[in-house]
């Protein structure tokens, strides 16, 4: 099942996604509009499951389809080894951390302000360095309530998986030595173009993923190339952290992200920026 979320006279309302048409979710009649709401139906009364009216889907807005989050976005750093090679040579991580694959999973988060949209434009303006880079990842959406849960049973929490562009301004990723600052700037995190369940997604292996800016292919490997996959990177964070229905991670993104070239190729307006995941679907975004 695909879902996504649409900009209506409701406000940003969620609906399911089948041969190019747009049919809202019904909970009590009205149309859906918190992505929890519809992953408890789904999870307690699938059989339940109403739509309003079908509309083309080319006609509507799409929007980011997760929120509201109740956390910031959860993200994983240096998860692919080539990645994790080329940001150790790119002079970004003052950690003092100089290995190029991590032993343990780099975790850190996103402001859920920096949430945007398919097709709204990054507003590289944001970002008074000029330093505006691209990572295009995997988006896992929990499903049900977890605390530390093993590797072995991660991914019967999975809701569904997504698309998410990790944007970063990398002069203030390097200023601050944490990254919050700067991979939270507003428009920063585009996510879509809708969430596909993990019933129909199936198993995690050989899907590619790939980067486009302006024609060009940047970015491009199989999900299986992961250094920590979706099911470690959940344990991990629930060891600790509780997540709950809704929470978005973002995976970590692979080697070819403007940084890591020479000289380093950062995202100016003009620019066009779509990521694909085979399975899921591809997320465009123009920088402004």
């Amino acid at each position: 099942m695909r879902i996504a979320a649409v900009h209506a006279a409701e406000g940003k309302i969620f609906g399911t996604v089948t041969h190019d048409e747009f049919r809202p979710i019904l909970i009590d009649g009205a149309p859906a509009v918190d992505l929890r709401d519809v992953i408890t139906l789904l999870d307690r009364a699938p059989d339940a499951l109403r739509h309003g009216p079908a509309t083309v889907l080319a006609s509507l807005t799409l929007a980011a389809p997760v929120g509201p989050l109740t956390k910031n976005v959860i993200c994983v750093g240096k998860n692919y080894h080539e990645h994790a090679k080329e940001f150790a040579q790119s002079g970004v991580d003052q950690s003092g951390d100089r290995q190029e694959s991590p032993e343990f999973p780099v975790v850190f988060t996103k402001a859920t302000s920096s949430l945007a949209d398919p097709l709204q434009p990054v507003p590289a303006s944001a970002d008074p360095t000029g330093t505006v880079d691209y990572e295009g990842e995997l988006g896992v959406v929990i499903g049900h309530r977890c605390s530390k849960v093993t590797a072995a049973e991660a991914l019967d929490y999975v809701f569904g998986y997504t698309v998410v562009n990790d944007v970063t301004a990398r002069a203030l990723q390097q200023r601050h030595k944490q990254w919050f600052l700067g991979k939270s700037l507003d428009g920063f995190c585009p996510v879509g173009p809708w969430l596909v369940t993990a019933d129909e997604m199936g198993p995690l292996d050989g899907q590619m993923l790939t980067t486009v800016v302006n024609g060009e292919q940047r970015q491009s490997a199989p999900l299986r190339d992961m250094i920590f996959d979706t099911a470690t990177i959940i344990a991990t964070v629930s060891a600790y952290v509780t997540l709950e229905p809704g929470d978005l991670i973002a995976t970590g993104t692979p080697a070819g992200v403007g940084i890591g070239f020479r000289p380093p190729r950062y995202l100016v307006p003009g620019d066009v920026v779509t990521v694909s995941i085979e399975g899921v679907g591809s997320l465009t975004n123009p920088i402004a």
